[in-house]
């Protein structure tokens, strides 16, 4: 018999809200270069993306989902994560119509969410210590806020990168920021608390749930390359 395909899965975070939500996000964590193992809950990948979720699920304004890619890898030129994210995204604007999506993801998944900011329904994206490696588009980027940070200790992705895809992306948004995280590396452990308080109040400031954050506001108004080498304060 032939082998059943594997499909992407949306899983919804928190408890389901009494009422329409006027926000989703749409979690996208990291994978492999290249892997066609599946997708699975247990990979730390997965996990790393969890505390991120829960917290802004506590917003009765946001629904909030992980996505769960068909393969662990980016599996290039196929770009499997990326088709995932959109395959996702026309599932949630079939669901919910005309509610409108911010994108946070970490590693494989801030490409993925970088390169998926296309869809009708993106607002944001917020895209973390991301996989770059030149050749990624920014067109896709009209139009939407973005967010990037990267920790100064990386081992794994390359800040250099983020930092000139950001350069790139300036000349087709207005509206984009990056921050460095002093003294933190790939999996976000060191300065924890500092990763998940930018992602918040970035989300939250984005979809008006709370004011735009100061630090955030003016990182956007300053020129290049102020805006886009931001030190990260502590919160």
């Amino acid at each position: 018999m032939p082998d059943t395909p594997l499909l992407p899965r949306l899983e919804p975070v928190g408890s389901p809200a009494a009422a329409p939500s006027s926000s989703i996000v749409l979690v996208l964590h990291g994978g492999r270069a290249h892997s066609r193992e599946s997708g699975e809950r247990k990979r730390l990948t997965y996990r790393r993306m969890l505390p991120f979720a829960r917290a802004l699920a506590r917003h009765d304004e946001l629904a909030v989902f992980m996505l769960r890619y068909r393969h662990r890898g980016w599996n290039a030129p196929a770009n499997d994560a990326r088709r995932d994210a959109e395959w996702a995204l026309e599932e949630l604007s079939r669901q919910h119509p005309g509610v409108p999506v911010v994108l946070l993801g970490h590693s494989m998944g801030g490409r993925a969410a970088l390169g998926a900011a296309g869809g009708h329904n993106v607002t944001a994206v917020c895209a973390l210590a991301p996989w770059l490696d030149g050749s990624d588009p920014v067109r896709q980027l009209a139009g939407r806020t973005v967010l990037i940070a990267h920790g100064d200790r990386e081992r794994w992705t390359s800040p250099e990168a983020s930092y000139d895809y950001a350069l790139r992306a300036k000349a087709v948004t207005s509206r984009i920021a990056r921050f460095d995280v002093r003294g933190a590396g790939h999996f976000m452990l060191s300065r924890a608390a500092d990763w998940q308080s930018l992602v918040l109040r970035f989300v939250l400031g984005v979809t008006g749930i709370e004011p735009e954050d100061p630090d955030i506001a003016n990182a956007f108004t300053q020129p290049t390359p102020s805006g886009l080498r931001v030190e990260l304060a502590a919160h």
